[in-house]
């Protein structure tokens, strides 16, 4: 693996040409061009605080701040998924005329998606600087967003790391994409991003399991990473659930510890599974 890491740093400027590229090309033909990638966030947490913020009426304040601060990470972590299966498929022609390291090309994607999330992040900020001009007497800035690049740096190695698994296998299996969407949808509704992890601890299932379903559920390291992001960038928040007010909990370090944890396995596993793989690229009709 050494071996493929020095390659791939002598590889580095074409690497840049690659995210360069998919940057340039994503919006190329459409009137706004790359605000794209800030509207499409801004639009999906207005509807689901609407849904959610306003007709589920949980109770939470500027709950749209909450959904945004789960949703964002989350959507970098899709998006990278979900491009990354197509990555390699798709130039399976250029593969078989010339050489290069083919783990740019999912790379490629995954950092483009990566500075979408950065751009998000602006957005992000702007709205709480909106919050705090609004009333002035809450503070939405928080001492533990320090922890923020943290965060992003686990998101990212997770992202790469299932990134290069799901760009290898699709490229002979390619139900790999279908089941890859699928289990996207579905893990959206299994991590508390359209709703807080105390939904979560104060359900009755969670009561009737003492607190074990709550220590499962924060096991998914998305799951973990949505609680993690919202607890770093914004106040604890109180919940209601039918006539009753909760008070905000915490989640134990322990499952950022794992999520990064798992992280670094992935990052490890998917990057020597894509290069046990990779010489057969070509192969493919």
């Amino acid at each position: 693996m050494k071996e493929e890491l020095r390659e791939l740093w002598r590889y580095r400027e074409l690497l840049f040409t690659i995210v360069e590229r998919d940057l340039r090309i994503r919006y190329k033909n459409s009137a706004l061009g790359f605000l794209w990638s800030l509207i499409i966030p801004i639009v999906t947490t207005g509807v689901l605080t609407f849904v959610y913020g306003y007709l589920a009426n949980n109770g939470v304040s500027n709950f749209s701040a909450y959904v945004m601060a789960a949703y964002l990470p989350y959507l970098f972590f899709q998006q990278s998924i979900l491009d990354s299966a197509q990555s390699v498929l798709s130039q399976v022609p250029l593969i078989k005329k010339i050489y290069f390291p083919r783990e740019l090309l999912p790379l490629g994607i995954i950092i483009a998606n990566f500075i979408h999330l950065l751009l998000g992040w602006l957005v992000f900020f702007a709205f709480l600087g909106f919050i705090y001009i609004r009333n002035p007497q809450v503070n939405p800035f928080q001492f533990s967003t320090i922890q923020l690049p943290l965060l992003m740096l686990i998101s990212l190695f997770l992202s790469t790391g299932l990134g290069l698994i799901v760009s290898a296998l699709n490229t002979f299996y390619e139900d790999v994409k279908y089941l890859t969407g699928v289990a996207m949808y579905l893990l959206f509704f299994l991590s508390p991003i359209t709703y807080t992890s105390e939904t979560v601890a104060y359900s009755a299932i969670n009561q009737r399991t003492n607190g074990v379903l709550f220590s499962l559920y924060h096991l998914n390291p998305i799951a973990a990473l949505s609680t993690g992001y919202r607890q770093a960038l914004l106040a604890p928040v109180s919940i209601t659930i039918g006539n009753t007010t909760h008070p905000p909990i915490g989640m134990k370090p322990m499952y950022l510890y794992i999520a990064a944890a798992v992280s670094v396995v992935a990052l490890i596993g998917g990057y020597a599974l894509f290069n046990r793989m990779k010489w057969r690229f070509v192969e493919r009709p």
